[in-house]
């Protein structure tokens, strides 16, 4: 018989078992659904620009204006700047500004190129504000109120659009119900580490897979904070950007959806971006995408559901926006998978550990199966990507203590400050990042890591001593995960300090 506590652990092994196994499996619909619009589509961007160019002549292009949201960019403000003042578009039809909510020498440097840009016959507009009221959904609320255009691109420091993004994406505003196009990021460094690749074939999944399965079918689909352009309208008619999540890119998007706004998604063109470099950097910006995803489902649901959308629009909108719930998921396996081994009953049915065994192997492989999904759709060489899966799948699995504090800091409604994701302009293999500002120092969730990595290594040996084999790879991936984490954590952190 088992006692009150094993069966307490029982539950919530079995709870976090199955919420995994959903949100695993949904990743095989995200694909069904990109297969199922892949043909339909694949037309649909040169046929978007033929129509527009065929139709609108010069005169009639929308103004556009470029905000540029930076804060304390030393190291990349003039890659961006020069790249936005390269943008082929009419410079009639054309705003581009800096929106600085700078502390350091990025104030001078941005004010030079401002200068620089300006005297070239560039329309460049230089905002500093002293306040960083709101972060950045404050930098580009008040920037919004001076803006001249009809048509609104985002980029973050970080980014490098090519010459010809606004002639790629302008053309989608000529449907008026389009309200927001997103386009695909790109890595300038993807080969930089171990640590870049993973991350870079993270993106592609979510860019390549999910973007486009949600844009092509209908669901709801979010802005990501860059490499987009808004309809100005749009962001006006849905309450406009507010800080009260810490991510405002999605909390507007589901606003303006459920306004009626259509956002849209062209995979086709693809805007280059830094990569980060250090797992402290990548865990503080994956720190603000969890708790802001919650924060934002807190937010928007209820007016979701009390919406007329069908019921797959609403279940694909709420997996959308709790994904993150798999990394406190993960964590109740890993913590409930000891005392279930002592659920003797449990063990002496075949039955149970092979089911078991499936859900798990479903939840791992759905994820797993997306990423190299996405590999095949968008390099030729996507074979030899597959190497870097296991580093994804430990980076997947180890950063869950990290986003699990920012789930329940969302959750207990916690406030924190918007810790931006520090850029340091590399590029090749040989750049350095170690003896530049804005390093992101070693922090008490660290500790957690090795902790948790400990305690998956006993559940690991106590599995494989009871001769319990069908549980083990996965105590192993989770050990793994949490320890490799938290080593590039101490190697990354050791030393720097924050600025």
């Amino acid at each position: 018989m088992m006692n009150y506590l094993q069966y307490v652990c029982l539950i919530i092994y079995l709870f976090a078992l199955v919420a995994l196994f959903t949100y695993g499996m949904n990743c095989y619909l995200l694909m069904l659904f990109y297969r199922r619009n892949q043909d339909r589509v694949a037309r649909h961007h040169e046929q978007i620009k033929e129509h527009f160019y065929r139709n609108y002549p010069e005169k009639d292009w929308p103004r556009v204006t470029v905000q540029l949201p930076i804060f304390n960019e030393r190291y990349v403000l003039q890659r961006l700047v020069r790249s936005v003042c390269r943008l082929d578009y009419p410079q009639q039809l054309l705003e581009i500004q800096i929106l600085d909510d700078s502390t350091d020498d990025t104030v001078d440097i941005a004010k030079a190129m401002a200068d620089e840009m300006t005297a070239g016959g560039i329309n460049v507009v230089y905002i500093h504000r002293e306040l960083r009221d709101g972060f950045k959904a404050g930098a580009l609320r008040d920037g919004l109120k001076t803006t001249r255009g009809q048509l609104v691109a985002i980029f973050d420091a970080d980014f490098v659009p090519h010459r010809n993004f606004l002639k790629e994406t302008v053309p989608y505003f000529a449907d008026p119900r389009i309200g927001m196009l997103q386009t695909r990021w790109g890595h300038i460094n993807a080969d930089y580490s171990l640590l870049t690749r993973a991350q870079s074939m993270g993106i592609d999944g979510h860019f390549s897979v999910e973007q486009a399965s949600r844009a092509w079918s209908g669901f709801f689909m979010n802005f990501n904070g860059t490499a987009g352009v808004w309809r100005k309208k749009t962001i006006e008619d849905a309450g406009g950007w507010q800080a009260d999540t810490l991510t405002e890119d999605l909390d507007l998007s589901y606003r303006a959806q459920l306004k009626g706004w259509r956002l849209h998604f062209a995979p086709e063109v693809v805007c280059p971006a830094e990569v980060p470099v250090t797992i402290n950097a990548f865990k503080s910006q994956q720190h603000r995408w969890a708790k802001g995803s919650i924060q934002t489902a807190k937010k928007n649901l209820g007016h979701l559901f009390k919406s007329d959308v069908s019921l797959m629009v609403k279940i694909q909108a709420f997996l959308h926006l709790t994904h993150y719930m798999v990394h406190p998921m993960m964590l109740l396996v890993v913590l409930t998978s000891i005392p279930m081994l002592y659920s003797q009953w449990f063990f002496n049915h075949l039955a149970y550990p092979v089911m078991i065994f499936t859900l798990l192997c479903l939840a791992t492989c759905g994820p797993s199966s997306m990423y190299l999904f996405s590999q095949k759709i968008l390099y030729h060489d996507w074979k030899s990507r597959i190497k870097f899966l296991p580093v994804l799948m430990c980076l997947g699995t180890g950063i869950a203590v990290n986003n699990t504090r920012a789930v329940l800091e969302a959750l207990l409604n916690i406030k924190s400050g918007f810790i931006r994701t520090p850029k340091y302009g590399i590029r090749k293999r040989d750049d350095r990042w170690q003896d530049k500002r804005y390093g992101i120092p070693l922090n008490a969730v660290s500790v957690l890591e090795f902790i948790m990595g400990l305690y998956s290594l006993a559940g690991l040996f106590l599995f494989l001593f009871f001769s319990k084999y069908l549980v083990s790879p996965f105590l192993l991936i989770y050990t793994a995960g949490f320890f490799y984490v938290f080593f590039l954590s101490v190697r990354h952190g050791h030393g720097k300090p924050s600025s």
